[in-house]
Formats: C-alpha cells, structure tokens, sequence
C-alpha cells in the first residue's frame, strides 16, 4: 500500500464558530482551497492556526463543495526534507 500523499497549504482563513463547529480553509497549489475542521481528531494540534500559517494537510476527500482534509497539522522543521523529496519525483 502506498503512502498517503501530504500536502502543504496556507491558511487563508479560520472560522472559530462554524455551523458546523470551528474550521479552516487553507490554500494549496495543486487542490485549490482544501477546508478542514479545526476540532479533533481532523486537527492534530492543541492551538488554532492564524492565517498565513503553513500546516500539512492529508486524508483529502472531494466533496460537492470542494476538497476536505480529514487530517491537519502544523508544517515542522522535519516536513522540509518530505516536501523537497515529494517535490522531486
């Protein structure tokens, strides 16, 4: 089985009081924007992120109202030599 593709997105905005609970949309270069739900375990984190902020997105799925990230986390140090070995194939 291959390994779940990660993507990279930046974060254009952050709702903390959805219909639908806390949310954030994220940019990525491929997808578009990708929507991901801010409360656990979809977000991995113990603080929101603020927009502009990098964070690792996976477990995507498309929806009739665009992409949805099943799983986010923050982009760290040790995401950069995934993302160069990713970005090479």
């Amino acid at each position: 089985m291959a390994s779940e593709q990660h993507y990279c997105g930046k974060v254009d905005k952050v709702v903390a009081k959805g219909n639908h609970g806390p949310y954030a949309v994220a940019r990525n270069d491929e997808l578009g924007l990708v929507t991901f739900s801010l409360d656990p375990p979809v977000w991995q984190e113990g603080e929101y992120p603020e927009n502009g902020t990098i964070v690792i997105l996976s477990n995507i799925q498309k929806k009739s109202a665009g992409w949805r990230a099943k799983s986010g986390r923050f982009f760290r140090p040790s995401d950069e030599q995934r993302v160069q070995t990713e970005g090479s194939k």
